[in-house]
């Protein structure tokens, strides 16, 4: 049970921090809507919307994130313990009791999406928006596929994903 408990809150719990930074990204993004937009706004817009989606949403979150945040929630149903339960969130992230590459990615990817928003709180309107109407288009499509990947991660027989834990023989089922 208490492995369930845990697998369920890690998937929720990644999921809720997601959903909360579209919910603050959002007005910022819609407030660019509705400024004048010249050529040069439309011609950043659009690319840095695509890119966001594939480099983002697709690459970073469907291919990468997501399927590794099920497999951790997946791992922490078969193998409970109450630290890794209580910080089911961040384990499935990667922050701790994960290989030493994984443990450096996620702490490193982390520091430089908080560097990020620190940078982006500082343009102007309508930019600030533009950047973000991306963040949030990437970011949604992530959080979809983070609860479809981890739904199907605690429902199936099997799951065919590495876990990214320390020991030597990673289960994958």
């Amino acid at each position: 049970m208490l492995g369930r408990i845990g697998a369920w809150w890690g998937v929720l719990g990644v999921s809720l921090l997601i959903g909360w930074a579209v919910m603050r990204l959002t007005p910022i993004a819609l407030e660019a809507w509705a400024m004048p937009w010249g050529w040069l706004e439309w011609a950043v817009a659009l690319p840095w919307l695509v890119f966001m989606l594939v480099g983002e949403g697709y690459r970073g979150f469907q291919k990468g994130f997501a399927p590794r945040v099920a497999a951790r929630a997946r791992y922490l149903r078969e193998h409970p313990q109450w630290l890794h339960v209580l910080l089911a969130p961040a384990f499935c992230m990667g922050f701790f009791h994960a290989t030493r590459k994984r443990m450096i990615v996620s702490w490193a990817v982390t520091s430089g999406i908080v560097l990020l928003i620190l940078a982006v709180r500082l343009l102007p309107q309508p930019w600030r928006g533009i950047v973000d109407l991306g963040v949030v288009a990437g970011l949604t499509w992530g959080l979809v596929a983070i609860v479809l990947r981890g739904f199907h991660a605690l429902t199936a027989p099997t799951f065919d994903h590495p876990a990214e834990t320390p020991e030597k023989a990673d289960a994958v089922g």
